[in-house]
């Protein structure tokens, strides 16, 4: 068993330990992913839970698991679509107001097991350029969970 650099759901940080990896037909590594719906809310929550501002990508990825197009979310935080658009592509920093709403709303909306109350999610809710892996052990269960910031 190996870790898995996970980009397949677009975001650059995520990382998967526990899964195995197979030889194909023609003698290529490859891994199998189950229950990836399962996965994604741990990302999601891995994304809410940890301590340092959205990334666009992570933003994306909580939009689209949640359901939203830019022009729901906008509604939801106050702000235009083009705000939403602009956060997801990195032109603009998130506002922090505007990012513990998105938090608390992937909680609720995901179903997310996350304790956070909206202090500690305002608290979180701050710009870093400083990239936080999320990082995810895949147990024989088909279950996922979400493993401590180192």
């Amino acid at each position: 068993m190996n870790s898995h650099h996970y980009t397949e759901c677009g975001l650059k940080n995520v990382f998967i330990s526990g899964l195995d990896f197979v030889n194909d037909d023609e003698g290529d590594e490859i891994i199998t992913i189950p229950a990836v719906n399962e996965l994604h809310r741990v990302i999601a929550l891995g994304i809410v839970s940890h301590e340092h501002g959205i990334s666009p990508d992570e933003l994306r990825f909580l939009r689209t698991e949640m359901g939203y197009t830019q022009a729901e979310l906008a509604v939801l935080v106050h702000h235009d679509k083009q705000s939403v658009g602009r956060w997801e592509r990195g032109e603009f920093v998130i506002d922090g107001s505007a990012e513990t709403i998105i938090r608390r709303l992937a909680i609720e909306k995901l179903d997310l097991a996350s304790g956070a109350g909206m202090d500690e999610l305002s608290r979180r809710s701050v710009h870093t350029l400083k990239p936080q892996p999320i990082q995810i052990q895949h147990s024989n269960d088909d279950g996922y969970q979400l493993l401590a910031a180192a």
